[in-house]
């Protein structure tokens, strides 16, 4: 494996350096904090030892992704006005999560999605299905996070070749099965909240430099952009308003985008490493906060590279629109600043994945094995730990392998596919499931294995696996389904199987629904439940 000059003036060494620091100082503190994982508690939710302040820079680290940083910066640079609407769409599904699901999860559940849909139901099927959801968000989000670290070694080292490429990819993947085996939750909380302050301080930086170059004049950073990049940088449309069908793909990307957030498990998860739903409540106030700023980071860092760098040279970068950031860095401060701003992206990368790796095997071995395999019976709680380490080890393999396979996607995108299977398979059960008394578990798995079979089919047979030159198999033609993003279809098909489900079925636990809804209200109860 060669190191070349991957972006000019860079330094692959100095990059590989700074990077080598960060995992070295999070190893220390995984190490210290697996001290103190003992109990299933300890491993899935921290011991719920994390303070609101707190878990909120943890979720904002776990949701501020490598789509977030790379691929929203590209996707502004690229396309401007329509790059931003990813922004946007990010944020506003805050609003989602923080009103209708983050205090009443808290106050229903123990560890995991599962806990809380089956809190009214048959325990078995609907733990089954939830973990299949689960498993099924983390994979598209983590094939997104895996082929952002692809790109990023091609542009940040010179590696070329796929070989070399896959190598670094799996590099990054043990890193990650070591902090969650490790660490655990509590680990892996504490990777988050260092990552958080290190990408929103990294991105703060350069958004100032940027500004400065300009004289603090935000016109005339626009207009740079629009010197390279064209007018259209400017106006809505760039990218999704050429056709009525291109149209149609933006309303299905912001449905997924809005929707999405509150369904995906490794955010849900979150909710859980707090001791109270009041806890709760104060993480997603400090998460909006922190990811708001931060998306207006991207206005600056995706407009700053189109004015600066100019959208050929991005292009023309071996990560394309994902090397945008890392280009702008090298353009403002040479080969230090693109060392850490390659560090920031590659701890955004570890420790996004490590979230996702710790809840895909925490949904196994509590939903499935523990819960559907022991019938509740685990006698000893220990083996539970131990089957969620083994997933860990599973599901990290597959990652590797996935995002070899997806390696040079736009990550942005990548991940909108994970939020339109999280709204279309958990979003719609969470909601029935909290709020409405008729909800039974023929509608839970309707809603689930339809919501994600049908979002899953569609992705399948779309212009983004197959069909054009930018699609996952370049050379294969099997898009059947126009849209790039299912959300439009797959999501109300969910709600309306749901529905569908439950009224055709007789089963009807009025008393078990009003206990769920004392508790999710009042958190009376709540204590107990997640006593250990």
């Amino acid at each position: 494996m060669t190191l070349a000059q991957g972006v000019a003036g860079s330094s692959p060494a100095l990059n590989i350096s700074i990077f080598a620091a960060f995992v070295l100082i999070t190893l220390v503190v995984v190490f210290r904090a697996s001290k103190n994982t003992r109990t299933a508690a300890d491993y899935y939710a921290a011991g719920r030892a994390f303070t609101g302040p707190q878990n909120g820079i943890a979720i904002s680290g776990d949701y501020l992704s490598a789509a977030s940083f790379l691929g929203i910066a590209g996707a502004i640079a690229l396309n401007g006005y329509d790059g931003f609407l990813y922004s946007i769409g990010f944020l506003v599904a805050w609003l989602v999560a923080l009103l209708l699901v983050a205090e009443l999860l808290r106050n229903t559940g123990k560890y995991t999605m599962g806990d809380v849909l089956a809190f009214r139901m048959r325990q078995r099927p609907v733990r089954a299905a939830a973990a299949v959801s689960t498993l099924a968000v983390s994979f598209f989000y983590l094939l997104a996070q895996m082929a952002g670290a692809g790109g990023l070694v091609a542009l940040l080292l010179g590696i070329t070749n796929p070989v070399g490429q896959g190598a670094v990819i799996a590099v990054v993947g043990l890193i990650m099965i070591v902090y969650v085996l490790v660490g655990g939750m509590k680990g892996t909380t504490w990777v988050q909240i260092i990552k958080a302050a290190l990408l929103i301080v990294g991105a703060a930086g350069i958004t100032v430099w940027v500004l400065a170059r300009f004289g603090f004049n935000l016109s005339a950073m626009l207009g740079g952009a629009v010197e390279k990049g064209g007018a259209a940088v400017l106006d809505p449309g760039k990218q999704y308003g050429k056709t009525g069908l291109t149209q149609l793909d933006f309303v299905s990307l912001a449905l997924a985008l809005v929707l999405g957030t509150a369904g995906l498990p490794h955010i849900l998860m979150r909710f859980y490493t707090v001791p109270t739903a009041k806890d709760a409540r104060r993480s997603v106030v400090w998460a909006i906060w922190l990811i708001g700023i931060f998306y207006l980071f991207t206005l600056v860092l995706g407009y700053g590279a189109g004015a600066i760098v100019g959208p050929e040279a991005i292009n023309a970068a071996p990560g394309k629109a994902n090397s945008a950031a890392p280009l702008l860095a090298s353009a403002l401060g040479g080969p230090v600043l693109l060392g850490f701003i390659a560090a920031v992206a590659f701890a955004t990368i570890l420790a996004v994945v490590a979230g996702l790796t710790i809840t895909a095997s925490a949904s196994f071995a509590h939903d499935v094995y523990a819960n559907v395999i022991k019938k509740g019976e685990v006698d000893d709680k220990d083996q539970e730990v131990r089957v969620a380490r083994i997933t860990a080890l599973v599901i990290g393999a597959v990652a590797i392998v996935g995002g070899i396979v997806a390696n040079g996607q736009n990550i942005a995108f990548l991940v909108a596919l994970a939020f339109a299977v999280a709204a279309s398979a958990n979003l719609p059960t969470i909601l029935y499931s909290l709020f409405w008394k008729r909800f039974n578990t023929s509608g839970a798995l309707w809603s689930i294995y339809g919501g994600l079979a049908v979002c899953v089919l569609l992705i399948v047979f779309s212009p983004a696996v197959s069909g054009n030159a930018t699609a996952m198999f370049p050379d294969a033609d099997f898009d059947l389904f126009p849209l790039a993003n299912p959300g439009i279809v797959s999501i109300p098909v969910s709600f309306v199987l749901g529905w569908l489900g439950t009224v055709l079925s007789k089963e009807r636990n009025d008393d078990k629904y009003a206990e769920m809804e004392v508790r999710a209200l009042t958190g009376v109860g709540a204590e107990k439940a997640v006593q250990h």
